[in-house]
């Protein structure tokens, strides 16, 4: 085994509690606060802003593949940030994924639009879409094991699902910001923002973004490196190559890590990104939806997000008092029931609506709070940055970077009906059911080894 030296102090001082929580907590609610930002955008004003005036369908699908372009850079970002994390130590990777993402996002509100630039603004918002999610590649799985590796004994699922609130407190940041930038410029037309919100308006969130990394700053360099790290330096177990280690070693768990997050995913951006297309789409537009205007369907999905982040909290004692496994299992599988009740659902009306929006992101609390753990605890701590976060950004590019647009494709073939897209939920949720089963529980495994 290829090794490299690090000086490092014998004793190595502990992070206080609630310095870990606050500090993997933060960070990813600064990251996904970013990335809703962008989500929120490609769905309201990029179709407007960033292509050719035309076909509205072509238009947004256009907007959802740049979407999806992080999500092929997120792999990339894992290697390089998990390289990192691997063998220099968890806290400066965090900071570097945390400074990439904030300067890519606060560009991106400076951006030039396509009727003053033509194609170089397309060119330039992919780009920087691409750097976000390079980022994010890196941001996970560092901020889950500054957790996990904090975590006290028998806990480690609970301190596991503080990086996955930074899901939904992200979402409600972020879109709270879009809704109020809205209500402030408001548009006589429900189904386009005003004009001063696509002129200046949506710029608002994106340079936001800058204080939020600031602070989200602060509180990293303040941690001190953790245990396990620190211990796989002192007994040179450091690999020189740990990408090159995970994949000869631990390909198999790079496999399952992989279709464990794939229900995850596809959940996830369906129920934040589709859903918004769907719910503001009009009765009687050719691609028909729920007919509902921004306002009120932002407020809705701010509603369900909440049962996303208290759903996200019960995940952790569930699955450090039954297992990640048997946890994950029983989610699963109801979240392939889900997606076959969708249509009766979505036809009963706003309770109807409401019901969908609220189980959609309780069953994404629960499956999503457990992997905080989950993940990590697949692989030792010399490859333990880049197999979690090799196997959480691969699957973003199964799950996450085609969900949307194959979700439109459906909803267009289904004639506006969202049957095809639940069925779609349905198929990946199996996916994921049988790598549960073929997996092994790791709620008991050794984290410092």
């Amino acid at each position: 085994m290829s090794t490299v030296a690090i000086e490092t102090s014998p004793a190595v001082p502990l992070n206080p509690r609630s310095r870990v929580l606050l500090a993997s907590l933060v960070g990813t609610t600064i990251e996904f606060y970013d990335f809703y930002v962008y989500a929120t955008a490609a769905v309201l004003v990029f179709p407007h802003l960033f292509f050719p005036a035309g076909n509205d369908t072509t238009a947004l699908l256009a907007s959802f593949a740049v979407f999806g372009a992080a999500m092929i850079a997120r792999p990339l970002g894992a290697v390089f940030f998990g390289h990192l994390g691997d063998k220099r130590g968890r806290k400066i990777t965090l900071v570097g994924a945390l400074l990439t993402m904030g300067i890519a996002t606060f560009l991106i509100g400076l951006l030039p639009t396509y009727p003053l630039a033509g194609w170089i603004a397309p060119a330039l918002l992919v780009l920087l879409r691409l750097a976000q999610g390079f980022a994010l590649g890196g941001e996970w799985s560092g901020a889950a094991l500054v957790a996990t590796e904090n975590a006290p004994k028998g806990k480690r699922a609970i301190f596991g699902t503080f990086p996955q609130l930074g899901a939904p407190i992200g979402f409600i940041i972020a879109n709270g910001l879009f809704l109020t930038i809205a209500a402030a410029l408001p548009s006589g037309d429900p189904s386009r923002p005003s004009q001063a919100f696509l002129d200046w308006g949506w710029r608002i969130p994106f340079l936001f973004s800058a204080v939020m990394v600031v602070v989200g700053l602060w509180v990293r360099l303040n941690l001190v490196e953790s245990k396990a790290f620190e211990r796989a330096v002192r007994s040179g177990q450091v690999h020189k190559l740990p990408f090159v280690a995970a994949l000869r070693t631990y390909w198999k768990e790079l496999i399952l890590g992989t279709f464990y997050m794939l229900a995850t995913y596809v959940l996830f951006y369906l129920m934040t990104t589709f859903s918004l297309s769907y719910g503001r789409a009009a009765v009687t537009a050719p691609l028909p939806g729920l007919g509902y205007d921004y306002r009120s369907f932002v407020l809705m999905m701010i509603i369900g997000v909440v049962f996303f982040g208290v759903f996200t909290l019960v995940s952790g004692p569930w699955a450090d008092r039954h297992g990640r496994r048997k946890t994950l299992i029983v989610v699963t599988s109801a979240i392939a029931i889900f997606g076959l009740l969708w249509v009766p659902m979505l036809k009963a009306g706003f309770v109807g609506v409401m019901a969908w929006l609220i189980l959609g992101f309780a069953l994404m609390g629960m499956t999503f709070g457990p992997m905080g753990a989950l993940l990590p605890e697949l692989f030792p701590a010399n490859v333990r940055y880049t197999g979690s976060g090799i196997s959480y950004n691969v699957s973003s590019i199964l799950g996450a970077a085609v969900a949307p647009f194959i979700a439109v494709a459906l909803w267009s073939a289904g004639g506006g009906s969202p049957f095809l897209v639940g069925l779609y939920l349905t198929v990946m949720a199996l996916l994921t059911l049988i790598a549960l089963l073929i997996g092994k529980e790791t709620q008991h495994v050794d984290i410092d080894a």
